[in-house]
């Protein structure tokens, strides 16, 4: 077994008390929320030993160590074996991303053999991570022993992480992800123009955003060149926008039924355009500092958008392994789907969807699609419960468990 600590950062127990936050801010020392200082600078707002399954063969075993131990959360991807090139290293990308998020306060690398698994581990240890390993390498291929070294493990990193504490936090150590899925009429009329409300005021407040859905910029691409701070940089998002095009236009198939899909016509969709030009609403109004790959963390502060599949569960694996902490998720008829990394907060300002589903939707914006609330209060609203959950608050997605990760394939295996 390999184990890698950071200086030993588990062992330090903060000293702020649960609430100093509260008192920090009513001393007028300005807006912000409360959250996990990690050891390389940034703040977690969520404190748990991530399990991380690195292929198939341990994917069980993975399972079975994070349902016995309280204050894990699991990741075990069903593939890493037999990928090569792109595919290869855009998965080891997104594993060692999600060990990086600063979310995440350890993390156990269960893998097959031992190369492979120390070698996601180092990379994970690089950023200042505390990070155990087991491998079946070890046990002789004993998926049960796997599994009883692995809890003895991970409740170690567990009871250490918990003596972890909270802290007052800047706006600005915040990095934003915003997803849409299900989207209708009111998505783009309301709840992704109050999300993009949301990611202009962490960019001022010199904090960090992203959106993806690469396909969900066609017939819109102009209006985000508009505001790329660099004339390479709209140069790659009309690139990145034409290779997915291309992409689907080689293999046959029709956008049209596809996307917008079924439920966004039901919804008052009616085209491609139409559900981009809504979907570009929930980034914002300034300016575009870079294009990122899947899992690419920002180089810095300021409003990014990432090249990435369309499709929620994807996406937001994208942005969590990139280091997002939190995440805003507008829907028009619902959406269950949760990062199990960032806690994702459903907005909807559709009446019946919020009305049909009260632990799902975690803030109704349907005032303001009916009249009797402008956007600004609603962002708000909208605002204080970020910082509220980035301070522990639990979403309906994490009460309830409707959480996961996806990780992107770009090709077969050998």
């Amino acid at each position: 077994m390999l184990t890698l600590t950071s200086r030993q950062q588990h062992n330090n127990t903060r000293a702020t008390a649960a609430n100093g936050w509260r008192d920090h801010l009513a001393a007028g020392s300005g807006v912000g929320f409360s959250g996990y200082r990690r050891e390389e600078g940034r703040y977690g707002v969520r404190n748990p030993v991530l399990v991380l399954g690195l292929n198939g063969l341990v994917g069980r075993a993975a399972a079975r160590i994070a349902a016995n131990v309280a204050g894990t959360v699991l990741f075990a991807s069903p593939y890493g074996r037999g990928q090569y090139g792109a595919d290869r290293q855009a998965h080891s990308a997104q594993l060692v991303g999600l060990g990086r998020n600063p979310n995440v306060a350890a993390t156990l690398v269960v893998g097959a053999d031992r190369p492979a698994t120390d070698e996601i581990a180092h990379a994970i240890a690089a950023a200042g991570k505390p990070v155990a390993t087991i491998a079946l390498d070890d046990v002789h291929e004993d998926a049960l022993e796997l599994m009883v070294r692995g809890t003895r493990v991970a409740a170690e990193l567990a009871r250490n992480a918990s003596r972890l504490r909270r802290e007052p936090a800047p706006v600005s150590a915040l990095f934003l992800a915003v997803e849409c899925g299900h989207s209708d009429a009111t998505s783009g009329l309301v709840s992704n123009p109050l999300a993009g409300r949301i990611v202009d005021r962490i960019v001022d407040a010199g904090g960090t955003a992203v959106f993806g859905e690469t396909i969900e910029w066609l017939g819109a691409e102009h209006l985000l060149t508009q505001r790329a701070m660099r004339p390479d940089v709209g140069e790659a998002i009309v690139a990145a926008v034409r290779r997915r095009e291309a992409a689907v236009a080689a293999t046959g198939v029709d956008l049209t039924g596809n996307n917008p899909g079924v439920e966004n016509i039901r919804g008052g969709l009616s085209s491609i355009e139409e559900k981009s030009l809504g979907a570009i609403a929930k980034g914002g109004s300034r300016r575009i500092a870079g294009l990122l790959a899947v899992a690419e963390a920002p180089p810095g502060s300021g409003v990014y958008v990432m090249d990435a599949p369309g499709f929620s569960p994807e996406s937001m694996t994208g942005f969590a392994a990139a280091g997002a902490q939190v995440m805003l998720f507008t829907t028009g008829a619902g959406n269950s789907y949760c990062s199990a990394i960032a806690p994702t907060i459903k907005i909807s300002a559709r009446p019946d969807t919020v009305t049909q589903l009260p632990t799902q939707i975690d803030f109704d914006a349907s005032a303001v699609f009916g009249g009797s609330e402008d956007l600004d209060r609603a962002a708000d609203r909208l605002f204080a419960l970020l910082l509220d959950v980035c301070s522990g608050t639990r979403t309906w997605g994490e009460v309830l468990g409707e959480t996961a990760e996806s990780v992107i394939r770009v090709g077969g295996s050998l």
